[in-house]
C-alpha cells in the first residue's frame, strides 16, 4: 500500500521493502525464453514517479510524443514505440529534474534512508542502499547485484569529481530513470509449470501488467511482496491481490485511463473548435467536456455498478456552469458556488435530446471539423470507436467538393451534400457505414450546442440501424445500446488494453463466450476486469 506520506519510498515502507529481499527476491533469470517492451504513456511516467516519490515531486513532461494508435488502443502501439533520439532527450532532461528534487533537502529525509559518513564524499553503503530500495519500484523487480554495483560506482565517481554526495546520487537515479527497464515495461517470461510447452510471464511482469490494467500505475509494496514471495504463482494468491486491486479506490485511475484510450481521449491535445463561429466553446470547456465524460463513467461504472450500455441512454451527468452554457441548462445560483471547477449532478429530462454519451460535447465536438459538423467523422467515431468496426480510409482521389460548398442552395443540408456525394461507387460503401449514424447527430453542432436547422434549412435526423428504423437519436441509442457488437467491443478491447497485444484465435473464443455471459449477467465494469485478470491468458505473451 501507498504510505501516508504519499509516496513508496518512505520509511514507512522499509520493513515492507526489506521483507521483500529477505525472501530472495531477484531479478528475473537471463534464461528467461522472451521478453516484450511497452512504453510507460506520458501519464503512466508521471504517475510512477507521483507514486514511488511522493505527489511533491513535480513533473513538468507534457507529451514526450503523441504514441501510435494501433487497432483503435494507443496501448496497441505502446508495444511497437522505441526511443528516438528526441524523446531520449527529453526523457534525460525529465530525469534530471525528477533527481533533483529527489536529493534536495527538503526530501531527503524521506526519500533518502540513510545519512552519508560526509556529504563532500562517495559513501558506497548508503547510495546502495537507496539504489536497491528506489531499484525494486524503478524496475518493478529487485535490482541485480550488478546493477546496484554500477549505479554505486556511477554515483560514486561523479560524488568525487563533485565533492558532492548527494550530487552522485542524483546522477546514478537520472541513470536509473532513463534506464530501459523504467522507461518500458519489461515482460518476461518463464515455463509454465502446469503446461512445460508453453510459457507465461514472470511473477513480477505479471504483478506489473496487472497493477498497470487496473490502476494505470507502477505495482505497489504489496503486490510486489506478493510477487517475490511466489503468492502471484497460486491461484488463490492470484486472485487476492486482483480483488485488492479491484476494491481500491484507485481502480477509478485505471478506468480514466482505459476510456481516455478507448474514445480517443488523445484527441483533446489537438482539439480546435473555431472560437468565431462558436465563442461559447473556450478551452475551459473543453477540459470540463473531458472530464464530464470521465466523471459520468465512474459514477455509472464504480459508484452505482451499472450496466456499461446504459451509458448510451442515461440521462444522469454532471455539468460546470460553462458546460451548462453549451448544453443550455441555466443551473441555480446556490450550484454554482462552492468551488473552482464546481461539478453539480445534473438529470436531462425524459424527452431532451441530451441522452447518453453520444450527445455529450467530448464525443461531438473531437470528431467535428474546427468550423463545422461532420456525419461521416462522426458516424466513424462510432463504428471504430464504440463498435470495433473498421470503416476504410477515403481514396486518394475523391472529390469533396460537393461535400464543403456549403454556399450551393440545391444542398441546403449536409444530409443533402452526402446524398450528392455519394453517387460516387468508389465513396458509397464506406459512407453508408457512417453517415446514417453522423446524421442523427447532426441536431448538435461542433461545439455540442443544440439545433434544429441548418442554413434556415430543418435538419432530417431519421435513419436505420440494423435494420431497424428511428426518427433521432433518443430512438437510436436504445438500439444501439442492444447491439451485441457494443459489448463485444468494450471485452476485446479491454483485453487488448491490458496485454497490449491483440487476442490469439484461442482467446477470441474465450471473449465471445465472456460477451455472451456479459451480456445475460450485465456488462458491468469490475466483473469485466475481474474475469479478464483471472484469465491465465492474460499472463501470457506475443512477442513478434
Amino acid at each position: 500500500m501507498i504510505a501516508a506520506n504519499g509516496h513508496l519510498l518512505g520509511a514507512a515502507q522499509v520493513p515492507v521493502l526489506c521483507a521483500c529481499l529477505v525472501l530472495g527476491a531477484s531479478a528475473p533469470s537471463t534464461a528467461a525464453q522472451e521478453s516484450a517492451l511497452v512504453r510507460l504513456t506520458t501519464a503512466q511516467y508521471e504517475r510512477t514517479v507521483h507514486d514511488i516519490f511522493g505527489e511533491s515531486i513535480q513533473v513538468d513532461g507534457g507529451i514526450v510524443d503523441p504514441g501510435v494508435r494501433e487497432n483503435g488502443l494507443l496501448a496497441l502501439g505502446a508495444r511497437k514505440l522505441t526511443l528516438s533520439a528526441a524523446a531520449l532527450e527529453r526523457y534525460e532532461s525529465l530525469a534530471r529534474q525528477v533527481a533533483v528534487q529527489v536529493t534536495d533537502p527538503r526530501h531527503r529525509a524521506t526519500l533518502i534512508p540513510c545519512t552519508p559518513e560526509t556529504e563532500t564524499a562517495p559513501d558506497p553503503e548508503c547510495a546502495a542502499q537507496f539504489i536497491g530500495r528506489a531499484g525494486l519500484f524503478l524496475f518493478r523487480r529487485p535490482a541485480t547485484d550488478s546493477e546496484v554495483q554500477s549505479y554505486v560506482a556511477m554515483a560514486g565517481s561523479a560524488a568525487e569529481t563533485l565533492d558532492d554526495f548527494y550530487a552522485g546520487l542524483r546522477a546514478a537515479l537520472v541513470g536509473m530513470l532513463v534506464a530501459p527497464d523504467f522507461l518500458f515495461r519489461v515482460e518476461r517470461t518463464e515455463p509454465d509449470p502446469s503446461q512445460p510447452d508453453t510459457h507465461r510471464l514472470d511473477a513480477y511482469s505479471r504483478a506489473s501488467r496487472l497493477s498497470f490494467f487496473l490502476w494505470n500505475t507502477t505495482p505497489d509494496a504489496e503486490l510486489l511482496a506478493a510477487a517475490a514471495s511466489g503468492a502471484l504463482d497460486s491461484t488463490l494468491g492470484l486472485h487476492r491481490q486482483i480483488d485488492r486491486l479491484l476494491s481500491s479506490p484507485r481502480i477509478e485511475d485505471g478506468l480514466r485511463a482505459f476510456f481516455s484510450d478507448m474514445l480517443g481521449f488523445d484527441g483533446f491535445a489537438t482539439l480546435s473548435v473555431d472560437a468565431s463561429l462558436y465563442p461559447k466553446f473556450t478551452k475551459n470547456v473543453a477540459d470540463d467536456a473531458r472530464e464530464q465524460t470521465l466523471l459520468t463513467l465512474a459514477q455509472h461504472l464504480l459508484d452505482k455498478n451499472a450496466d456499461y450500455r446504459d451509458l448510451f441512454v442515461t440521462r444522469d451527468t454532471f455539468l460546470t456552469p460553462a458546460l451548462a452554457a453549451i448544453y443550455g441548462v441555466p443551473l441555480p445560483r446556490s450550484q454554482e458556488l462552492g468551488g473552482a471547477v464546481p461539478w453539480v449532478p445534473y438529470r436531462f429530462p425524459e424527452g431532451d435530446p441530451h441522452v447518453g454519451l453520444l450527445t455529450q460535447v467530448s464525443f461531438l465536438s473531437l470528431h467535428s471539423h474546427p468550423g463545422t459538423t461532420s456525419p461521416t467523422l462522426r458516424g466513424k467515431a462510432v463504428r471504430e470507436n464504440i463498435l470495433c468496426q473498421r470503416v476504410p480510409p477515403p481514396p486518394g482521389d475523391v472529390d469533396f467538393s460537393i461535400v464543403q460548398d456549403t454556399s450551393n442552395p440545391a444542398f441546403r443540408t449536409v444530409r443533402q451534400r452526402l446524398t450528392e456525394h455519394r453517387q460516387n461507387p468508389t465513396c458509397a460503401a464506406c459512407h453508408r457505414m457512417t453517415d446514417p449514424i453522423g446524421l442523427t447527430l447532426e441536431v448538435f453542432d461542433a461545439s455540442g450546442v443544440y439545433r434544429t436547422t441548418e442554413n434556415g434549412a430543418p435538419i432530417d435526423t431519421s435513419g436505420t440501424f440494423r435494420r431497424q428504423p428511428y426518427a433521432g437519436v433518443v430512438e437510436l441509442v436504445p438500439i444501439l445500446r442492444d447491439d451485441p457488437a457494443v459489448t463485444s467491443c468494450l471485452v476485446n478491447r479491454a483485453f487488448s488494453y491490458g496485454t497490449a497485444r491483440m487476442p490469439s484465435d484461442e482467446e477470441l473464443g474465450w471473449l465471445v463466450d465472456t460477451r455472451a455471459e456479459l451480456i445475460d449477467a450485465g456488462v458491468t465494469w469490475r466483473d469485466l476486469m475481474r474475469r479478464i485478470a483471472r484469465n491465465p491468458d492474460f499472463y501470457t505473451n506475443v512477442v513478434d
